[in-house]
């Protein structure tokens, strides 16, 4: 960096800090902030009266008399008066006649008298009264291209227009000068009381550079956004563009299943601020991100009465939907009661289960990793039709038999010749495998050719006592009791690629698990309604969706999830890991 000498200027070194910046990927958008700002000519301007005015101090000059005019009116006047008995003299002026040297030095007196404050009038019979007026601030900020970052909204008993939201990470929230609440008199010098919101909204978003907004502050100035360091998964899908309730449209967050939410602040009551963090269900957690970037609102988990269209409150806003690659994140707090139509509430002290398609909405998750100490966790394995995950779960245990484990089950049926107690099976009474299922020690039982079978939750424990990762391959129903933290269960869904008709389907797998079946276009329109009826039923509990191309590959992507769980950091239930 060069070295600057003892006179330079703080304008001059303003102008050399972007240019030794070094350029980071990280921060891209506050590098162009900066040169914005540090470009602009009234900066430069401001500066410069800064440091005339730093001078100025550091000088301290005090005036050697305060009524130099007077003293030239004096020093004229005597002159004068001595001088007026030559006649060839009686029309000539002083120097100190002159109107321009008596324009400065009634300058110098005004200034070393410190004469130069403005008069106010006196002050009113009715000042009391206008004491309990409100006051108006004015508030000019900066901003690159980006939206102010607000919505706002007419009040139908004032007519004001109202800052209805912030959003978080934008332009507004990081003045720290607009709050909700602030009723918006004027943008830019223009008048706006008698406007339209969406002509308001235009009007903001049109405005480059700086704004300048004339606000009377809301009464509690105070509150402002606090970072929150919640983290939610979405269990369904949302689009804006679908929700009539929502005030505001372009501050909405098309997000999907699975993805991970990082809720901002939740201050107000109808809608949540929060920010996509990653998706959970493709790829483990992600730090995150080093900016905080713009966020909106998220629905939250608690009902209530949906709003009639004709009811809904309308909001306008200077906030585009897709800011810096992301979207920004607006949605309304009581969206979802269920998929289903619904009449009547839930009472106030409902709880919601996650495994509940219908009561799906957010699972609070934390970010998780394995430890050497810990019981590795439980791989929990779902299949459609088609999906022959045993076929699958076999053969890894296969290959890796000191890592990987099965939990023997139970069965009544009698013992076979070369059948072992404890490695094929676990050969009990029907009398013992009754109590067994009454006392809920099973996960999932059956019964098959008049025999009883079911994998008990002791069996699991068995397999982790030994360090071994235990795969499980269950019915979907029984993720209810498997979703603990003692298990910490990693579900994989498992679904073959079904094509649209049986010529394009090379490698045929019939739905009963032959491997050279004849496979009909029925039967893999079964397989495939099979796969889409699981996912809607159970699509928001699944950790990892793998789609069975052939049995090889499949092997292969199941062995790399099952070591990566060993290694990498994974969202999960903030429950699970809350001591």
């Amino acid at each position: 960096m060069p070295v600057l000498s003892a006179g330079t200027g703080l304008h001059e070194t303003l102008a050399l800090l972007t240019s030794q910046l070094r350029p980071d990927a990280n921060h891209k958008e506050d590098m162009v902030f900066l040169k914005d700002v540090f470009s602009e000519k009234s900066l430069g301007y401001l500066m410069k009266i800064h440091e005339k005015l730093r001078q100025y101090e550091r000088q301290s000059p005090t005036p050697i008399l305060h009524s130099a005019a007077s003293l030239a009116e004096d020093v004229s006047s005597t002159k004068h008066a001595r001088m007026h008995t030559h006649t060839h003299k009686q029309g000539a002026h002083t120097p100190h006649t002159l109107p321009k040297c008596e324009a400065v030095l009634s300058v110098h007196d005004t200034v070393a008298q410190k004469n130069f404050d403005p008069v106010l009038p006196p002050l009113p019979d009715d000042f009391e009264d206008e004491l309990e007026e409100e006051s108006v601030k004015i508030v000019r900020l900066v901003k690159n291209k980006e939206p102010l970052g607000a919505t706002i909204r007419r009040d139908e008993t004032t007519g004001s227009v109202i800052v209805a939201r912030i959003m978080r990470g934008g332009a507004a929230d990081r003045s720290g000068l607009v709050h909700v609440g602030d009723e918006l008199r004027e943008v830019n010098g223009i008048s706006i009381i008698h406007k339209r919101p969406d002509e308001i909204s235009q009007l903001l978003s049109q405005s480059q550079g700086s704004i300048t907004l004339k606000i009377i502050p809301a009464v509690k100035e105070e509150d402002h956004l606090k970072e929150s360091k919640v983290y939610m998964r979405a269990l369904f899908d949302y689009i804006p563009a679908d929700d009539k309730a929502t005030p505001c449209q372009e501050a909405g967050l098309p997000f999907k299943r699975g993805d991970i939410l990082q809720v901002v602040t939740q201050d107000d009551p109808t809608w949540w601020q929060a920010k996509r963090v990653g998706d959970s269900n493709l790829r483990p957690a992600a730090p995150p991100p080093p900016l905080i970037l713009p966020s909106g609102y998220l629905p939250s988990a608690h009902p209530r009465p949906p709003l009639l269209p004709a009811c809904l409150p309308t909001e306008d806003c200077d906030c585009e939907g897709y800011f810096n690659g992301q979207y920004i994140a607006g949605l309304r707090r009581s969206f979802r009661l269920s998929r289903k139509d619904r009449s009547g509430s839930l009472g106030g002290g409902a709880t919601r289960d996650p495994t509940d398609p219908d009561f799906a909405t957010y699972e609070e998750v934390t970010r998780y990793q394995h430890r050497p100490n810990e019981r590795p966790r439980l791989v929990v394995l779902i299949g459609s039709l088609g999906a022959r995950i045993n076929e699958l779960k076999q053969k890894v245990i296969a290959e890796n038999p000191h890592r990987y484990a099965v939990a023997v089950p139970h069965t009544t049926r009698p013992k076979k010749p070369h059948e072992k107690e404890g490695v094929e099976y676990h050969f009990v009474t029907k009398q013992a495998f009754d109590a067994d299922a009454l006392s809920n020690k099973f996960i999932e039982h059956g019964e098959y050719k008049e025999n009883q079978y079911g994998t008990s939750i002791e069996a699991i424990r068995s397999v982790q006592a030994k360090n071994k990762m235990c795969l499980v391959d269950v019915q979907p129903e029984a993720l209810k009791t498997l979703r603990t933290s003692e298990f910490k269960p990693y579900v994989i869904f498992v679904k073959p690629r079904v094509p649209e008709s049986r010529r394009r389907r090379s490698a045929a797998t019939s739905p009963a698990g032959g491997d050279h079946g004849r496979v009909t276009d029925e039967d893999l329109q079964e397989m495939r309604q099979s796969a889409q009826q699981m996912d809607q039923q159970y699509g928001h509990l699944v950790d990892r969706v793998l789609i069975k191309e052939d049995s090889a590959s499949a092997c292969t992507e199941l062995r790399g999830i099952l070591e990566r769980l060993e290694r990498e950091t994974f969202w999960v239930p903030l429950c699970w890991v809350r001591t």
